[in-house]
């Protein structure tokens, strides 16, 4: 996945989730922020922080806030691109090999998953999630609780029982860490959610990213620590 038109700037503040303030060629800039989470361990005043033009020359807000940098880390905050990203691994053959079908967002029940495939006649579901929160190398999801993500969770679990398979793919933005864990601190349920599915059959995975300014690409999987 690549933006285009990025500029560097200087985080200053964020009035709400939506919206930034930050320094960008010496004026400051209302942008909007692509990412509704907390984030809060990222958007510290005077991180660098790197942002995309808009085309549009009628909205309100110029700039797109799509990565910011972490001491040495540079991790990528676009809510929407961990879905670009593994929609371009899974086309390329780079997730599973025998995939015959692939579409995006497919309902079941009263859920709307990220990904339908098949694979060897069986049907599958995907839910993707993406990951900012980064501790000494330990990344973590969620960064708050996430009622949302336990009715997913519980859905595609049934899903399983009723003869589909299931996936959990948890998409890391940024470069390099030493595993996954869900963030027990923040939602235990979340947590025991997660554990609970995997013993239902859900296959559970974990990928680094190749994060640049301008770009984002799934890399490597790395190890779950349920």
């Amino acid at each position: 996945m690549f933006y285009k038109n990025i500029a560097a700037g200087k985080f200053i503040s964020r009035p709400n989730r939506f919206i930034a303030n930050v320094e960008i060629d010496g004026k400051v800039q209302v942008v909007h922020v692509k990412n509704t989470g907390r984030c809060r361990e990222l958007l510290l005043p005077g991180s660098t922080v790197y942002c995309e033009k808009s085309d549009n020359p009628n909205r309100k807000t110029a700039y797109d806030l799509v990565a910011v940098e972490k001491g040495k880390l540079l991790i990528n905050m676009d809510s929407q691109a961990p879905n670009v990203a593994f929609s371009e691994f899974i086309h390329d053959g780079s997730f599973k090999d025998g995939i015959e079908y692939i579409a995006r967002e497919r309902k079941y029940k009263n859920s709307r998953f990220d990904f339908y495939f098949k694979r060897k006649g069986k049907e599958y579901f995907a839910e993707v999630k993406g990951v900012t929160l980064e501790d000494e190398g330990v990344v973590l999801f969620p960064d708050a609780p996430t009622e949302r993500g336990v009715k997913h969770l519980t859905e595609l679990e049934d899903a399983v029982k009723n003869g589909y398979g299931g996936c959990v793919v948890f998409v890391v933005q940024l470069k390099e860490a030493k595993y996954f864990t869900p963030n027990r601190k923040t939602h235990p349920e979340f947590a025991d959610k997660l554990k609970e599915v995997q013993k239902a059959g859900i296959e559970i995975f974990a990928y680094t990213c190749n994060v640049t300014p301008n770009s984002i690409s799934l890399l490597s999987q790395i190890p779950v620590v349920i």
